[in-house]
């Protein structure tokens, strides 16, 4: 599956889009150790990162220190933005992390090919989806077919 992570400013930010975030003189918050977090601090070579103790802390985070922008899960800054209020995001993702299942080097290669059909077949049959809807998972999609898969 995908998880989708973006940006969430104020109402009144001038910031429009992503290429906008990486400035001098902008605070960007992100939960502390987080996938978010590991990316941005490649990613950004201008703007000024804060990190908050947890991804969950992260949008009162960004509302506590009046912060330009807060960065994490689709799903979790489209609730807090729907919760605070006079927040929006930015309109494209950031980055997207790529869940993935593997198996021990050790078991061979006859072990990964037939992992690899059944994520295949999982997704293509919509067990992945059905899964993500039954539990609510909300902010991520179903990964596109692997090229080169049987």
């Amino acid at each position: 599956m995908l998880i989708e992570g973006c940006y969430l400013v104020r109402n009144d930010s001038p910031l429009r889009g992503n290429d906008e975030v990486d400035q001098a003189g902008q605070v960007v918050v992100v939960g502390q150790g987080s996938a978010y977090d590991l990316h941005l601090s490649r990613a950004l070579k201008h703007a000024t990162i804060a990190r908050a103790p947890t991804s969950p802390a992260v949008v009162d985070t960004f509302i506590e220190q009046k912060a330009d922008v807060a960065a994490g899960g689709e799903a979790t800054t489209r609730a807090d933005a729907a919760r605070i209020g006079g927040l929006r995001l930015l309109g494209e993702r950031f980055m997207v992390i790529r869940q993935a299942m593997g198996t021990p080097k050790s078991r061979g290669d006859e072990a990964a090919r037939f992992l690899g059909r059944f994520v295949e077949q999982a997704k293509a049959e919509g067990l992945v989806a059905a899964a993500l809807a039954r539990h609510g998972v909300r902010g991520a999609s179903v990964a596109p077919p692997s090229e080169g898969q049987p």
